[in-house]
């Protein structure tokens, strides 16, 4: 099972507006998170990550991470 991790940061006060594109394709599994200086977080346990963003609300190309459990 992998977990993937997204994160961008919003242009210049767009980040309600990454928020709400965020909301409307994580998947229902996945945890949305926002920083103070207009980062947005998705921990994304289905794997499956966000669509395409649209270039106007990020100040740069997303960061994407995929992450598997570590056996105790």
């Amino acid at each position: 099972m992998t977990t993937l991790m997204w994160e961008a940061k919003a242009a210049p006060d767009r980040q309600d507006d990454l928020v709400a594109h965020v909301r409307h394709h994580a998947a229902e599994a996945a945890e949305i998170f926002r920083s103070h200086d207009g980062r947005v977080v998705v921990i994304d346990p289905t794997g499956r990550g966000i669509t395409e963003v649209p270039g106007e609300l990020v100040a740069r190309p997303p960061h994407v991470w995929s992450f598997e459990p570590v056996p105790r």
